[in-house]
């Protein structure tokens, strides 16, 4: 392994990257072996379901927040989630956490590594790996501002008149923004997302060593998935599109050969929200770069099938997916701390079908979020709401409301990989307008805080649409967790049985097999196919006919005897 990471380094650096640093490399990496003891899972099965979280999203007065989710976790989740994703929970300057003041603390109001260990005794852990920029605020930046020798190229200084017009931009702001140094003088620094959140210069050796160092660090206190955070624009230059560059995905490759070698069995996971082509590259050769890929397109095809009544198109794009090995697999949501992603519809719904689905939501009260395009133009980049917001109309009842948010999140327990439900899904959330308000930004539509009490008392409230969503979605997940069928390796074929009628069948190695029928319409559906021998799972019943009526927005998982 040794080897495989020096030629790695080599393939990016060459000579650029010194004998002392490759030595000081090396030694980081050992002394991490010597600290982790404990043994990771070496694999994926049915049982792993993450949920993503904020470290501070349960709340008590005067008391450190993590300790305060654990407990609410051990209450409430631990029976039906495997893996617990703590977004950023480091200090930061803004962003929710994604601009990192410094990534070996743990934010104080939330606690410390301690009680992150507390957490990993209840559920394995997955961390955020922040690594294409860091806070404005950080000591790393105020000492390039300082010009203190050693971070003088630790971030990308360009100047203003360099033909960027070729750089992917995922956001409507400029992409470089002046600082002034302690020498007066003014350099304009490389801001992919924002003015507070500075790119790291990765073509710098001590840059690489740096972050490593960070990714070791993470290893060390339990992280069991690592996700790359907007890994795709990590490395530049001038007069390219700046995104998936070779020596991005050479540097994934080497985050886990690192990973494999300190700790075996680590997942590294990538977060590129963008068309769906670009998004399996970060499989490389399905054994040297991420074990896990976002599935990005599942979101809005999932939504596109819902207001359209129409399964063909996202059937049409589930059977064409491939793996490139078994050691590989899907990393499936629909719906988390940011918004729901547009660039993954393209190229597999026209632009047309993708703007009527935004007007719809917006008439809906979804808020949107816009990209600039190389031509001078602008697009919809993200969808800002609820998933439950985005399902139904704000008229529907709260029966339709359930009904359309279960079959959902059926569709994504169905699908082949590991599934990823965001907090406020299952604890049933609506639109936050207050907090966009309060925040100024669109994705605070859905990143709602909860105080312990209150959120309990919901929770426990009989008939309340929270305490229904929560039963129904925590039952599902155990079911799923229950079968192998739902192994994420196991075979899956995707039918539109007709045009509102989705079939999903997994199958096993030894030919265990369920099937799920989806009905997306708001009229019931009947199947005319022979099911003898076989129990629908959710209801707990035999099915003994050869026709099955499905009632709008009704799933069924039906298991063969």
């Amino acid at each position: 392994m040794k080897e495989k990471i020096k030629s790695l380094i080599d393939s990016v650096y060459g000579n650029s990257f010194l004998t002392h640093q490759m030595t000081q490399l090396f030694s980081d990496i050992e002394k991490a072996k010597l600290c982790i003891s404990e043994r990771r899972k070496m694999s994926w099965d049915q049982q792993d379901v993450v949920l993503i979280t904020y470290a501070d999203q349960i709340r008590s007065e005067g008391k450190k927040s993590l300790p305060i989710f654990t407990g609410f976790f051990n209450r409430w989740l631990k029976e039906s989630f495997s893996h617990v994703h703590l977004l950023p929970f480091y200090p930061w300057s803004s962003d929710d956490g994604f601009s990192v003041v410094d990534y070996h603390l743990v934010e104080a109001t939330s606690g410390d590594w301690q009680d992150v260990a507390d957490l990993k005794r209840s559920s394995n852990l997955m961390f955020d790996f922040v690594c294409n920029h860091m806070s404005a605020k950080s000591e790393w930046f105020s000492r390039y501002l300082r010009q203190e020798p050693g971070f003088e190229n630790f971030f990308i200084a360009v100047d203003p008149d360099t033909d960027l017009s070729a750089v992917t931009r995922p956001r409507a702001l400029p992409l470089l923004t002046p600082f002034t140094l302690s020498d007066a003088s003014v350099r304009h620094l490389w801001t992919t997302f924002s003015n507070d959140q500075i790119d790291l210069n990765f073509a710098e050796p001590d840059v690489l060593i740096a972050m490593i160092n960070v990714l070791l660090h993470y290893l060390e206190q339990g992280a069991d998935y690592v996700r790359l955070d907007a890994v795709g624009f990590m490395w530049k230059v001038p007069g390219t599109s700046c995104i998936h560059l070779p020596q991005t995905h050479t540097l994934i490759k080497l985050f886990r050969a690192i990973a494999e070698e300190v700790a075996p069995g680590t997942v590294v996971i990538t977060e590129t929200n963008v068309p769906h082509k670009d998004n399996v590259a970060y499989f490389g050769n399905g054994h040297d770069e991420a074990q896990m890929v976002y599935q990005f397109s599942l979101p809005p095809l999932v939504l596109h099938a819902m207001h359209s009544a129409n399964v063909e198109t996202l059937c049409q794009w589930a059977q064409s997916l491939m793996l490139p090995s078994a050691d590989t697999t899907w990393f499936n949501f629909l719906a988390s701390h940011d918004g729901i992603g547009l660039n993954p519809l393209r190229g597999i719904l026209p632009e047309d079908d993708i703007l009527q689905l935004v007007e719809k939501l917006q008439q809906q009260g979804a808020l949107v979020n816009w990209k600039n395009n190389p031509d001078g133009s602008r697009s919809p980049y993200e969808i800002n709401v609820t998933y439950m917001d985005a399902l139904s109309p704000k008229s529907s009842s709260d029966d339709d409301r359930i009904a359309r948010f279960v079959l959902a999140h059926a569709v994504l327990l169905s699908f082949p990989g590991v599934p990823a439900i965001y907090i406020q899904s299952i604890l049933g959330s609506r639109n936050d307008y207050a907090g966009v308000e309060n925040a100024g930004y669109n994705r605070a539509i859905n990143r709602q805080k909860y105080d312990l009490d209150e959120i309990e008392a919901a929770m426990s409230q009989a008939g309340s649409l929270r305490q229904r969503v929560y039963h129904r979605l925590a039952r599902l997940i155990v079911l799923r967790r229950e079968h192998h069928a739902f192994h994420p390796n196991a075979k899956a074929e995707f039918t539109a049985i007709n045009r509102s009628v989705m079939q999903i069948t997994r199958t096993t190695e030894n030919n265990q097999r369920i099937t799920g029928l989806f009905n997306f319409s708001d009229r019931p559906q009947s199947i005319h196919q022979q099911y003898n021998h076989a129990r629908e799972l959710i209801s707990d019943c035999d099915l003994t006919d050869c026709e099955l009526n499905l009632a709008p927005w009704q799933v069924m998982w039906i298991q063969d005897k």
